[in-house]
């Protein structure tokens, strides 16, 4: 990692409750949020931006949020954020094809309509090379209202702010996901194959 974490004792105190959360969710404080703590207010801010997101009643399902994650986390290099967010979809979709799979997503059979009109549309806004067009839109109206793509637009960027700053930090995945097929190669990334 290029920024070292600070131990425990070294935070304000009232991000022990964010840490303890985290603790008792994963059985670790997740290394990110170490990290976005050194400011702790902007912790606070990003942390409250993800509840909002991922919370219960997103009219987005859970384990769509989930290939979302995964999906944008994959495409931006994050070992971290692939290594959790891979292990929330196992979870979330009750087996491992969703995960083992989705870097080609397009092949496979994996996925329904639904799922592959929000994949196109991830790629489209994650990827700096390509463009959100009228007919991905369109094909996201099939299930999506416009508050809900708004809500999805909002996860995929905010996916997007995570997968990049723990990247660009080098921060290395916790051993949540045991999957070896939800990593990204990054030769085969500049080669264009993901």
């Amino acid at each position: 990692m290029f920024v070292n974490v600070k131990s425990l004792n070294r935070y304000p105190f009232w991000l022990r409750p964010f840490f303890w959360s985290q603790k008792r969710r994963y059985g670790e404080v997740l290394t990110p949020g170490l990290l976005w703590a050194r400011v702790p207010k902007l912790f606070a801010a990003v942390a409250a931006l993800y509840g909002v997101l991922d919370r219960k009643g997103s009219p987005l399902s859970p384990t769509l949020r989930s290939l979302v994650t995964v999906r944008v986390s994959q495409i931006n290099h994050c070992a971290f954020c692939v290594d959790i967010n891979a292990a929330t979809l196992v979870r979330r979709a009750g087996s491992e094809a969703k995960v083992e799979q989705l870097s080609q997503w397009r092949e496979s059979g994996a996925y329904d309509d639904q799922e592959r009109a929000v994949l196109e549309y991830t790629e489209a806004v994650t990827y700096t090379d390509r463009d959100v067009t009228e007919a991905i839109v369109i094909g996201l109206r099939k299930y999506f209202n416009e508050d809900e793509i708004v809500e999805l637009t909002g996860l995929i960027a905010f996916q997007n702010l995570s997968s990049k700053f723990n990247s660009a930090l080098d921060v290395p995945q916790q051993g949540f996901c045991s999957l070896p097929a939800v990593k990204t190669d990054k030769a085969d990334s500049a080669a264009g194959v993901e």
